[in-house]
């Protein structure tokens, strides 16, 4: 691979495979003015992408067997969605224009990338595809669920000495695809800005729990009961935040909001297995009354003394407002006379 100066663009391909294109359409609501005109802006040129370019299929396989080949390079290798490995191994599950199969295709690009990115939940662990008895024997970049593997395996190194990078999310976040690249293009991601995930630490070093609105009705276990209510969604409808890392409150989609501020329960999207919870995604299982899924890094004994104390000390005005679809008791007003 030959080096890349600053005047070098770097050259980005991005692929779809076993997926939604969800992350996609994510995707094109970053916060910039222009998608193309933003990865430019870094010194990243878009070799091709299969929803956004202009280019055939055939253009595509050119393209390809360019980068394959070594007569273009290729700095920045994007997967979007699960690889299809079925049926028994073959990839025939998907197969490209030219007869060959995208698992196949994926496997060289990889070999011949700078970096490996894995766009979305599926391309990094499965994610959606891979739920159920998994049929087409859907899997992520370097990571079956929680173990690593994957197509590539767990000793996969790209051209730069790094792993596969796990962009999680179902979809994913636009903004951390944007700032994942942009660190990639500047040279200022190595392996100590991937967490156990190999997803970036910029965002999977925080919680969604971070942030969130609904945190004083969390703090005095005030809880909603119906989606509609203002009240914290982690007792009764299956919030996940205080469990999920992401920076969904801190980072708000599309500059405004996130699910929990919408009125749905974070399922965790940006985890492994997140899709097969194994109970519905707006109930909170229990035992003995008492969440299954608590905090992640607090001891049950805590969290259930706490939540008692917390409960007996709620304030009416946060009781009232958890199972209201709207503030209908307003914080006192207190003179604050010096003294």
């Amino acid at each position: 691979m030959g080096n890349v100066t600053n005047r070098d663009p770097l050259n980005l391909l991005w692929l779809q495979s076993g997926g939604c294109g969800g992350c996609t359409m994510s995707l094109l609501n970053a916060n910039c003015s222009n998608l193309f005109n933003t990865l430019e802006g870094f010194g990243i040129r878009l070799l091709w992408h299969p929803s956004l370019s202009e280019e055939s299929a055939m253009d595509a396989r050119s393209i390809f067997d360019d980068c394959i080949s070594g007569v273009t390079r290729l700095d920045i290798l994007c997967l979007e969605g699960a690889i299809l490995r079925g049926p028994q191994g073959s990839g025939d599950f998907h197969r490209t224009t030219g007869g060959n199969s995208m698992m196949s295709i994926i496997k060289r690009l990889s070999g011949v990338a700078r970096h490996t990115v894995a766009v979305g939940s599926c391309a990094a662990f499965g994610g959606i595809t891979a739920t159920g008895s998994n049929p087409a024997d859907a899997c992520g970049l370097q990571f079956e669920g929680d173990s690593l593997g994957g197509l590539l395996g767990r000793d996969y190194r790209d051209s730069s000495g790094l792993p596969v990078i796990n962009i999680a999310g179902c979809p994913t976040h636009p903004n951390w695809v944007i700032e994942t690249l942009a660190a990639l293009a500047s040279g200022m991601l190595n392996v100590q800005g991937l967490d156990v995930f190999q997803r970036p630490r910029m965002y999977a070093d925080h919680l969604v729990h971070h942030g969130c609105t609904r945190n004083e009705f969390y703090e005095f276990k005030a809880s909603a009961h119906k989606p509609s209510d203002l009240g914290c969604l982690m007792e009764n409808l299956g919030c996940k935040g205080t469990q999920a890392h992401a920076d969904c409150n801190i980072r708000l989609w599309n500059g405004e909001g996130s699910c929990v501020r919408g009125g749905y329960a974070c399922i965790s999207c940006t985890e492994p297995g997140f899709e097969e919870p194994g109970h519905p995604f707006t109930e909170t299982p229990k035992l003995g009354g008492i969440p299954v899924g608590l905090p992640i890094d607090m001891p049950k004994a805590w969290f259930v003394v706490l939540a008692s104390l917390s409960k007996s000390a709620t304030p009416k005005r946060v009781k009232e407002n958890a199972v209201a679809d709207h503030q209908v008791v307003v914080p006192a007003v207190k003179r604050m006379r010096s003294k």
